[in-house]
């Protein structure tokens, strides 16, 4: 299984930096999904002031071992080996970040669900870009608050912004292992979304925004 350091390095200091700026681990809003990443539930202090149906959670290493070999089957692609490298080492709430780009998030699996859900829209996502005649990428994440997918270059692994029905506009770095060497842990309170359900595409946190995108897509 290929791994990728910067993002094994990332995972652990992500999760120190809430231990020393808030004195706990993040919490997340699993919306009812189950996932080995969960230590406990939040609870109210005595002043009431909590925030109902989150989570503490930590990043876990799988334990088994999976891969996107189904997904390359599908479609008759061979994948970038970075693709396994990000998803397929541990579990893990979406990730937030600063960096010289901007805030974002990164991508990352909560649960056996959730990486079956990523692997259909990254069959989704190739599909579109073959429909548009445009050279396969892959999404990792989004930056800043608008429609900007942060995405892989297939070919050469480097890392793009990309705008949903557009090519990559702006090559931010070489290498998936770069450009998470090159991000700092934002420590933020979670965020819970209310969307529509779209139930091939359902799941909590960074899905809301993909939703989005793909809906932009699709109307166009």
């Amino acid at each position: 299984m290929s791994s990728l350091p910067a993002l094994n390095k990332f995972l652990k200091i992500y999760h120190q930096a809430y231990i020393d700026k808030l004195g706990e681990s993040p919490r997340y809003y699993p919306q009812g999904e189950n996932s080995l990443c969960i230590e406990g539930e939040f609870i109210e202090d005595e002043h009431g002031e909590g925030m109902d149906n989150t989570v503490y959670w930590h990043p876990k290493e799988r334990a088994d071992s999976v891969n996107f070999d189904n997904v390359e089957t599908a479609l008759e692609i061979a994948l970038h080996p970075d693709i396994n490298g990000l998803f397929c080492t541990h579990f893990s709430a979406p990730l937030l970040f600063d960096s010289q780009w901007g805030a974002g998030e990164l991508l990352q699996v909560w649960n056996e669900t959730d990486f079956d859900y990523l692997q259909q829209n990254i069959i989704g996502h190739l599909m579109m870009k073959k429909k548009l005649k445009q050279a396969p990428t892959w999404f990792i994440g989004v930056l800043g608050d608008g429609d900007r997918m942060l995405t892989v270059d297939n070919e050469d692994g480097s890392v793009w912004i990309e705008i949903p029905g557009q090519v990559p506009s702006e090559k931010l770095t070489d290498s998936l292992e770069i450009f998470i060497s090159g991000l700092t842990p934002r420590v933020a309170p979670p965020e819970l979304h209310i969307e529509e359900s779209m139930p091939e595409l359902d799941h909590p946190g960074i899905w809301h925004r993909i939703k989005l995108m793909w809906q932009n897509l699709k109307g166009k």
